[in-house]
């Protein structure tokens, strides 16, 4: 039965879901690795203590099935996460298990399932009408390969949210991937289907890790162009990253014209993050999130999915980042110089001492971050990034790339 309702008849359906439970807590591949189950308490708190968790209706989902995984994974690799802790040492390295990145603990199975059971509640309540907006913040894990761990992420929920959508009856799924690093496993999962627009804005892979997302990967078959990648230089501030971003998405999103918009929301841009090398703020990833928020509304009618990601600025970013994020979800935006509540700095500053923690939601003094638009330059290395996107991508939309008005 399919689901895809005209956008024009879409209404508001009440409080946005947001999916959790405790037990997500329990992803932690230990206290030195950086991927710390602490990104997603510390934001919680913040975001509780804020008002902001009030206004969501949260359900805790169920943990994904093997049958609702194989949408995206093999049986073999599902069988070997699971016996990953109980295995000799080495034995799921051909897995990706068992690496610096990828370490196994006890539960690893069980804790990516639910990870990905958040992201499989969420999609099926927007395809089913019973939700217009939801969020998985511990979700956004979308290195994972069909059959192979990578880059911290056991389980690619992002991969199985869009998955979940299609088979649900969604004709045409948008994603949007803001993470510092290339979305590479959900490109791969969908860069041969043509009713799936993925979009990524990374950090270069000239300087970064995966090492993909140039801006030549553009889809294959009857999807050409559907795979859309912006690789920026390192050291891009909020300034070249919104031209970026405004020069390209919206133009892309509108052409294909999805009707469910998925977001996925790595706080690794961030200036103090410690694994990469752009140079956001938050009050730029609020507006980013603000722009997705809006495109959502204009083109889905507003049914839109967000997810979390990366983001190893466990005290100083990433719960300021999210916290901005769930609330413009819950349509209730924060005003950027809101002061960040004491109790919350000082159970930071217990859990992670020597780190400075900010004192205002706003890096900078609230003032708004503002970005010159695209004029069809080339000099820079940002407008460099842009018009090779543009150059790759926009013709197969019947798109000017020359055209800065397109």
């Amino acid at each position: 039965m399919s689901h895809a309702l005209p956008t024009d008849t879409l209404k508001p359906m009440g409080a946005p879901m947001m999916v959790w439970d405790d037990a997500m807590l329990g992803y932690d591949f230990g206290a030195a690795h950086p991927f710390h189950p602490d990104r997603w308490r510390f934001t919680l708190d913040l975001a509780g203590r804020l008002g902001v968790l009030e206004r969501f209706d949260r359900r805790a989902p169920a943990p994904a099935t093997d049958d609702e995984l194989a949408l995206v994974h093999t049986r073999d690799y599902l069988a070997a996460v699971r016996a990953a802790p109980h295995a000799p040492p080495g034995a799921a390295l051909r897995y990706g298990l068992g690496t610096d990145d990828n370490p196994v603990f006890d539960g690893m199975h069980e804790a990516a399932a639910l990870i990905a059971g958040g992201s499989v509640t969420a999609a099926r309540a927007l395809a089913r009408g019973e939700a217009l907006r939801a969020v998985n913040i511990a979700g956004g894990l979308h290195h994972a390969m069909p059959s192979h761990a990578a880059g911290f992420c056991l389980y690619n929920d992002a991969a199985l949210a869009i998955a979940t959508l299609l088979a649900e009856g969604v004709r045409r799924v948008a994603y949007v991937d803001i993470d510092v690093h290339h979305g590479d496993g959900v490109q791969h999962a969908f860069y041969d289907d043509p009713r799936v627009l993925t979009v990524s804005i990374h950090e270069s892979p000239h300087s970064l890790w995966p090492g993909t997302g140039f801006a030549a990967e553009s889809g294959t078959g009857a999807a050409a162009g559907t795979a859309v990648n912006l690789a920026l230089p390192a050291g891009t501030d909020d300034a070249g990253w919104l031209r970026a971003f405004h020069a390209v998405v919206p133009s892309v999103l509108r052409a294909f014209a999805p009707e469910v918009l998925v977001t996925q929301h790595g706080a690794d841009a961030h200036c103090d993050d410690p694994l990469a090398d752009l140079e956001l703020t938050v009050d730029g990833q609020r507006a980013a999130a603000l722009a997705l928020a809006g495109l959502a509304e204009e083109l889905t009618g507003g049914r839109w999915l967000a997810l979390g990601g990366g983001g190893y600025a466990l005290a100083t970013a990433v719960p300021r980042a999210w916290t901005h994020l769930l609330a413009v979800v819950a349509d209730n935006p924060l005003e950027t110089a809101v002061a960040v509540p004491e109790e919350w700095r000082a159970r930071v500053a217990a859990a992670w001492p020597g780190v400075e923690v900010p004192t205002t939601m706003s890096d900078t003094g609230g003032t708004a971050p503002g970005y010159l638009p695209w004029g069809g330059d080339r000099t820079e290395g940002v407008d460099r990034a842009i018009a090779a996107t543009r150059t790759e991508v926009f013709p197969l939309h019947g798109l000017d790339p020359d055209d800065p008005r397109d």
